[in-house]
């Protein structure tokens, strides 16, 4: 006699006769909540931080449960909601393709030596008083 076996152990442990098992259907089509992304905006002219996700059947259901679970504490001026099936992001393997320009110092306030300029001119006035 074959032993159900599953994935849970506590199904496991009851035993269950494979040949008397109940037979199992697939699940229904649209049983569970599409997933939507949730970007929070806490004051005009502010980003929008992503802040969560929502689980909701539609766009409007997700901007209302966003609204209730990330914009009651906070102030908030806008939300976006987005469903997670419409982002688009590069593939880990492809991170090679911002290699082309390694340096960007130039790009980095320490990259200028501005304090060396103004030090250089104060000694230079210095020296045009002191004359």
């Amino acid at each position: 006699m074959a032993r159900m076996i599953s994935l849970d152990p506590r199904v496991t442990r009851m035993n269950i006769d494979a040949d008397s098992a109940p037979e199992l259907e697939p699940k229904p089509e649209l049983d569970q909540f599409q997933t939507f992304e949730v970007f929070h905006q806490a004051k005009s002219g502010a980003h929008h931080v992503h802040v969560g996700i929502v689980h909701a059947p539609n766009a409007d259901m997700a901007i209302l449960m966003a609204k209730e679970q990330f914009a009651r504490r906070g102030q908030t001026v806008n939300l976006w909601v987005v469903n997670t099936r419409d982002i688009v992001a590069m593939a880990t393997a492809d991170a090679d393709v911002f290699s082309t320009t390694p340096e960007k110092t130039y790009r980095d306030v320490g990259a200028y030596m501005v304090r060396n300029k103004v030090e250089a001119f104060k000694k230079q006035q210095q020296e045009g008083q002191n004359q």
